[in-house]
């Protein structure tokens, strides 16, 4: 009971049965504090019906928490079975915990999954940028083996391949950069090297739209990539394949092509930093949870769109991309 008491913002449900009978469910029993609440489930005499609507009452014991003294509160839920039958037995107290927002909430940027119904839930997009040789050399730097360095996207960039994606605004240099993507399936921080595959749910196929010219003049001027990367659409991915049907690609040929055109032809083994060491790398500077995505850097080989292009992108033994370049948005 006390280790109930001490859970902040969390619920422990310990389930419930169906009973056929118009008799009474066992009883469904929470105990409320202002900072913390548990639902368990009891034994009751499954003899007595009941049909009283949930009340308080105020327990006979206070609760210490952070230091602060919190009065727990008991909620008897009512438990016929017209009440319970079909729902679930927390169902009943949701109203007086519902978050009320300002207004309706966003939906969770999600993705595809090959072969199943299901969607990935994206929580965050992290991108890592030059991170093949020859990309590095045709942008103009290095591509010796320093420590990567990581910039994002918002989650709602993604977006499902075979759609038609506007011509972004602001821009008349739109570039495209084909990518391997991590989809994060477990998180951690300061993951080890050795430890880091272990936390992969699955790859893909996706596009890292710039702006270009937004880009160079935000190197000019020592400013953010934001804008030049960041926007609407600028995150399209082929469905997710999930590790146990895909393995761990090490090597396998990445390719792009505009209106049939082969544009960057490379390969995964051409990975300056691998799958595991960007996890470990990343998961230093943040937490890294479920639903993270990370593109992992594109091979030689940008270039510039324009509206009515149509785009195909593969990675052999992973998953295959198509876009289509829409008017100007």
């Amino acid at each position: 009971m006390r280790r109930q008491r001490r859970l902040a913002g969390a619920a422990l449900l310990l389930g419930h049965r169906e009973h056929e009978s118009t008799h009474c469910h066992p009883q469904s029993i929470a105990l409320i504090s202002h900072r913390s609440f548990a639902l368990q489930h009891a034994r009751g005499n499954a003899s007595k019906a009941c049909s009283a609507p949930a009340r308080p009452r105020p327990a006979r014991r206070a609760s210490r928490f952070d230091g602060h003294v919190v009065p727990i509160y008991v909620f008897v839920l009512p438990c016929d079975s017209g009440t319970l039958k079909g729902s679930a037995p927390w169902q009943t107290l949701q109203e007086p915990f519902v978050t009320h927002y300002a207004f309706p909430p966003a939906e969770t940027p999600s993705l595809a999954i090959a072969g199943s119904e299901d969607r990935f839930p994206v929580r965050r997009v992290y991108c890592v940028g030059r991170n093949y040789a020859a990309h590095a050399r045709e942008m103009g730097n290095d591509p010796d083996r320093e420590p990567p360095f990581f910039f994002s996207k918002p989650a709602d960039a993604v977006c499902d391949a075979g759609c038609i994606i506007p011509y972004p605004p602001l821009t008349e240099d739109l570039h495209h950069e084909m990518e391997l993507v991590v989809a994060i399936g477990s998180g951690g921080a300061n993951i080890p090297e050795e430890e880091a595959l272990l936390h992969v749910w699955g790859y893909g196929a996706g596009i890292d739209l710039t702006r270009r010219d937004l880009q160079a003049e935000a190197k000019k001027m020592g400013r953010p990539w934001d804008l030049a990367k960041g926007f609407d659409f600028s995150a399209p991915c082929s469905p997710l394949v999930p590790v146990s049907e895909s393995g761990h690609p090490e090597s396998g040929r990445i390719t792009l092509s505009v209106n049939g055109e082969t544009r960057q032809d490379g390969d995964l083994d051409e990975q300056i930093w691998p799958v595991a060491d960007i996890i470990a790398i990343l998961s230093r500077a943040v937490e890294l949870k479920p639903g993270d995505l990370i593109m992992t850097g594109t091979p030689a080989g940008v270039g510039a769109l324009v509206p009515g292009d149509r785009v195909e992108g593969l990675i052999e033994g992973v998953a295959e991309i198509s876009i289509t370049l829409g008017s100007r948005a």
